[in-house]
């Protein structure tokens, strides 16, 4: 779900900065946004790189790892997003509100990113 959340959020991003107009340039032609829309697909490529590795593992740490990344990924691509779409970003009539929310909600299901780190860092030391 994580994973998705960062890839419809970069989408809406994406599509958003293509559309919208500031001194007569489409936003995606500044650097600034570029550099932003370039992180977000960075972090969101590497989230659904672990979630499918960990799909192939065995074991309670790839599983782990996957979600603690991949959910992070998901709430720093949607605030991003947010950004992106400036003071539209909390409107309920755009996207990206609601994957802000959903965002939230994958570091908190499925076990708690803490939670998760504690297992991870366990696992290190077994043989």
């Amino acid at each position: 779900m994580a994973a998705g959340v960062a890839r419809a959020a970069l989408e809406h991003a994406a599509g958003y900065a293509d559309v919208r107009q500031q001194f007569r340039r489409r936003i995606r032609e500044f650097e600034g946004m570029q550099f932003k829309l370039a992180d977000m697909a960075i972090r969101t490529t590497a989230a659904a790189t672990l979630v499918r590795q960990a799909a192939a593992v065995p074991g309670a740490r790839a599983s782990a790892t996957a979600k603690v990344a991949a959910s992070e990924a998901a709430m720093w691509v949607a605030t991003q997003a947010v950004q992106v779409f400036g003071g539209y970003g909390y409107m309920r009539d755009y996207p990206v509100e609601k994957l802000m929310r959903d965002a939230k909600a994958t570091e908190i299901l499925g076990g708690l990113n803490q939670a998760l780190r504690r297992l991870i860092a366990r696992e290190l030391y077994r043989a």
